[in-house]
């Protein structure tokens, strides 16, 4: 048994991104993939800012700032009033379309480089689990083989054999309402991203890479638990013309689809090696174009955790954080999901209504706008901090912080192998000694965030988080909150890794 090997099953963004977090962290990795090749029907178009900086975190944003296209508004259930990005703290505040396709094969050759094995046309069929191991069953066209390694990860989608295999509950709410798209060529396209909401329904123009086009909505019809059938361009034409007046000279589909609103919610992301990223995790109607994100995001907290302990350098419990931290995000995000479900759903008068006051506050109210915008593209997120008495920068996302005398910022210093301690102060306080799994930068912020104007020294996790901030004005004090902080988050050699030589 390879005891720093780990297996995973599914290779679409969310398994990708965690084999490539895995490979930097020097853990070999098998990522098992149903599909014989990528789908080209792109399900998830929308890359939010979160996950920009997640993909800047490791210098490979670059492709994809080159080939999506920029779109500075989301949306909040479809509301006329568009939620604003520009005024996010981030170097990417807007969001990117670029097709699930596309983006997989970013993510697969980024994965690949970094010495990923991608095994297609196979599947995880179960697994018998060891204190030690986990001897995964894999079906292929020439039979079932058995893989063996020191952990599974079930990136395999809702319907996740690996979910099922370990017994993790995964309880919610069956499908009530089906929306439905389709990605066509119009002839009359609207100017910019369109969308239109009336008592017949409510439907969304959004561009596409190539000049075409996705049409997605939902209608009074939609709200049902019983399936119509296939959705036709005739049935997306008689849609589109009653909720917009113009069917836009839609033609040559290229995928035509529904989608129902089940929600559900893995009970355990980890169950002793066994452990569950995006969609495998969690299932929610696709409002705002979400999923995707969340799912790369799971896999960016839980890569340098696996990594972490099976290089023996995770303090005693690390990946028991991956569910404490993630879990409530999922819950978050099942929570918005039906809530924007509501009232993408809603079709009466009083309903129209509720839009138009909630549609009201979006415009009137910035702070009730901003909000909303930094928790629809997981700006906001915040991981529990283990102290009270932390600092309030504790369990937050770092931006990307800038510092004098350097073009880099934070995001380009970040590494999967190790935190990053920067010592912000004038004086270089905390010495100039490194260890495993710790990098130091020293100099001051240029510019600094009002939140951060005080902080003489932080310790930023691999993924981008703050694991601890410090503000105290003398040196000895701030250093041995430092090494404190060190001593937590990395198993550390010899004490005295930041003290002067």
């Amino acid at each position: 048994m390879e005891d720093r090997h780990v297996v995973i099953a599914g290779g679409g963004p969310v398994g990708l991104w965690l084999a490539a977090e895995l490979r930097l962290g020097g853990i070999s990795v098998t990522v098992v993939e149903e599909r014989t090749e990528i789908d080209e029907r792109s399900k998830a178009l929308t890359i939010h800012p979160r996950t920009i900086e997640v993909l800047a975190s490791r210098g490979i944003h670059g492709p994809f700032l080159a080939e999506g296209l920029t779109i500075p508004f989301g949306h909040f259930a479809m509301l006329d009033d568009r939620l604003d990005f520009r005024g996010l703290d981030t170097p990417f505040p807007y969001t990117l379309f670029l097709p699930q396709a596309r983006t997989e094969e970013l993510l697969q050759e980024h994965a690949l480089r970094l010495g990923a094995t991608i095994v297609r046309g196979q599947r995880v069929t179960g697994f018998t689990e060891t204190g030690r191991s986990v001897t995964v069953q894999v079906t292929g066209p020439e039979g079932t083989y058995e893989i063996e390694g020191a952990y599974l990860v079930g990136c395999d989608g809702v319907g996740s054999t690996v979910r099922t295999a370990a017994g993790i509950d995964f309880p919610g709410t069956p499908s009530t309402v089906l929306g439905w798209l389709g990605d066509v060529t119009l002839d009359n396209p609207p100017r910019n991203a369109f969308s239109s909401f009336t008592h017949h329904g409510g439907v969304m123009v959004a561009p596409l890479p190539g000049g075409r086009f996705r049409v997605v909505g939902v209608s009074p019809d939609s709200v049902t638990t019983e399936w119509p059938g296939d959705l036709t361009l005739d049935e997306l034409r008689r849609k589109t013309v009653a909720i917009a007046g113009d069917d836009l000279g839609m033609r040559d589909p290229s995928w035509l689809s529904r989608f129902g609103n089940a929600t559900r919610l893995a009970a355990e992301y980890r169950r002793g090696r066994v452990l569950l990223a995006g969609d495998a995790a969690h299932q929610h109607f696709p409002t705002g174009g979400v999923g995707m994100n969340v799912g790369i995001q799971d896999a960016h907290n839980l890569g340098w955790k696996l990594a972490a302990t099976l290089n023996g350098r995770a303090p005693e419990g690390l990946l028991d954080t991956y569910h404490a931290e993630r879990h409530p995000v999922g819950a978050q995000l099942i929570e918005h999901s039906r809530a924007q479900t509501a009232l993408m759903s809603t079709f009466t008068p009083e309903g129209l209504d509720l839009r138009a006051v909630l549609s009201g506050m979006i415009a009137a109210q910035p702070a009730f706008n901003r909000a909303l915008a930094e928790r629809l593209t997981a700006l906001a997120v915040r991981y529990p901090a283990p102290d009270p008495a932390a600092h309030p920068l504790t369990g937050t996302r770092a931006p990307d912080l800038a510092f004098t005398g350097t073009d880099k910022g934070l995001f380009a210093l970040l590494r999967t192998d190790a935190h990053l301690l920067l010592d912000l102060s004038a004086d270089g306080a905390l010495g100039d000694r490194t260890s495993p799994g710790l990098a130091l930068h020293t100099g001051p912020l240029d510019h600094p965030p009002a939140a951060w104007n005080e902080v003489r020294a932080a310790l930023i996790r691999p993924d981008g988080h703050v694991a601890w901030a410090g503000a105290d004005r003398d040196d000895a004090l701030l250093t041995a909150s430092a090494e404190r902080a060190v001593a937590a988050a990395v198993a550390q050699g010899p004490r005295g890794a930041l003290s002067r030589p």
